[in-house]
């Protein structure tokens, strides 16, 4: 089921109601509904794969509950582990398999010897890497000593399944969104209004900024040998401000309707694009999973405690990591790499919390120095996103290659032109709000709250307005779905 579809503007009342005027008397009842609606939510797609985020929890649940009992380090360190192998094997085996099977098979080629498998037909379950990662923070803190184990197997279900952050995030550790299950909900009509105008903006990013993106990222990226430099790289500025309207709207969706249900979801996205130096921009992308990887495996691999080379290691290895997170494709490790090549700079000059703060706070414009910052910041992420879009590295490398040619001083020219012109002065606009309102939670959050009531809501009418004119006919799937 998507945001952007009717089937979820149908569904979503529908609970609301049943959540809050059926349900509202009875925790462990409200619990429940959430994770009948939750199945309901994913089943959606195909119900087959609902049986993986039962296992899961299942397994999660009762190795949560052996280790609160369980005092020995090895048997609780082997518990430990079957929680990390049945939950990793599954990721690895629906999003890997393949990838190792074929690389496996063309490096036994290399060396002269034929090796013959047959790839199998996996249909990758939508938002696998999501909930795996959510269900593992569960039994690492558990583990660690960090989370009581809880009884509660409704609420524990419930934090799994959680329907507006399961297929995509954010990325939830169990510290945070495990315990608001065993409080009682009341319903705060100021929470829900904030909830409906952060998910109104999320629609925007989402159908208007990503999905109009979206149609020349496309054309230019499928037929890039057909296109100028400056075809090429208005392709890959429009296919960044889809992924990020994408991804950052699907999270505003997501925590905006999670306070409709009286839940807090941590941020996931800090106007990223306004970052000053790349680990600024790490610090302010995909907040969840970057935060999981600083203390999953970067702080326990020794993080920055140890010498260069170690600190240096640990960086790739994140890196790396995060690139393979994001599919079984070269090209995403490359994009990892890239972007620790890009950091490594920064840390050997212990410059990489240069930039901690809001830029340009409290002013309407940034300086020459910030602006010349963030325009570098912006175009080294524009390159490596070019690996993260391309099909494979030939088509990456071959992008990149008409990109830096003399062609890049030409006039754009593709079908389309005229419609790509007004999806940028669109952008252009979304950029401005987003920059008005670069120090709250989202864009829009306070901006108008001062208004005249007739004002504030020709605003908010504007925006409803885009969506409806500059909608696709076509509802479009997320793109972190395929993660």
């Amino acid at each position: 089921m998507l945001f952007n579809s009717l089937d979820f503007a149908i569904f979503l009342p529908i609970v609301f109601v049943l959540y809050w005027f059926v349900t509202n008397k009875n925790l462990k009842l409200q619990n429940l509904l959430i994770v009948v609606a939750s199945y309901v939510f994913y089943g959606w797609w195909d119900w087959r794969f609902l049986s993986l985020i039962l296992f899961s929890t299942l397994v999660d649940y009762t190795v949560g509950r052996k280790l609160r009992d369980e005092n020995d380090s090895s048997r609780r360190l082997l518990l430990l582990w079957t929680s990390i192998i049945v939950n990793l094997g599954f990721l690895g085996f629906f999003k890997y398999y393949n990838f190792f099977l074929d690389n496996f098979i063309e490096a036994f080629s290399f060396f002269g010897y034929a090796f013959k498998a047959g790839s199998l037909q996996i249909i990758l379950p939508v938002g696998i890497s999501f909930y795996t990662f959510q269900t593992l923070s569960y039994t690492i803190d558990v583990y660690k000593k960090k989370l009581e184990p809880t009884k509660d197997f409704i609420a524990f279900a419930a934090f799994v399944s959680f329907f507006p952050q399961l297929v995509a995030g954010p990325i939830e550790r169990a510290t945070n969104l495990l315990p608001q299950f065993y409080k009682k909900r009341t319903f705060d009509s100021n929470k829900a209004i904030d909830g409906l105008k952060q998910i109104l903006w999320g629609l925007f990013k989402k159908v208007v900024i990503a999905d109009n993106a979206a149609q020349f990222a496309n054309e230019i990226f499928n037929n890039s040998g057909d296109y100028s430099g400056s075809t090429l790289f208005l392709g890959a500025l429009f296919f960044a401000f889809q992924i990020y309207g994408d991804f950052s709207g699907y999270s505003d969706i997501a925590i905006g309707t999670s306070r409709l249900f009286g839940f807090n979801l941590m941020k996931n996205f800090a106007f990223p694009y306004f970052s000053r130096d790349i680990a600024e921009f790490w610090r302010r992308w995909h907040i969840s999973l970057s935060t999981w990887f600083r203390d999953y495996l970067y702080i326990p691999l020794g993080g920055s405690r140890g010498g260069l080379s170690m600190k240096i290691r640990n960086t790739f290895i994140i890196f790396v990591v995060s690139g393979f997170w994001h599919g079984a494709n070269w090209t995403f490790i490359v994009w990892g790499v890239l972007n620790a090549l890009y950091f490594l700079p920064l840390l050997l000059a212990k410059k990489n919390r240069q930039n901690i703060t809001i830029v340009a706070q409290g002013k309407l414009f940034p300086g020459i120095k910030d602006l010349l910052m963030m325009g570098s910041t912006f175009f080294l992420t524009l390159i490596a996103w070019v690996f993260f879009r391309a099909e494979d590295m030939s088509h990456a490398m071959g992008y990149l290659s008409g990109v830096f040619s003399k062609s890049i001083l030409s006039v754009p020219e593709f079908e389309g032109r005229e419609s790509a012109a007004v999806t940028l002065m669109v952008i252009v606009f979304f950029v401005f709000i987003e920059w008005l309102g670069r120090s709250n939670e989202y864009a829009i959050e306070r901006l108008g709250s001062k208004w005249p009531k007739i004002l504030r809501w020709s605003w908010y009418a504007l925006i409803i307005f885009l969506i409806g004119i500059l909608a696709q006919t076509e509802e479009t799937p997320f793109i972190y779905f395929q993660f």
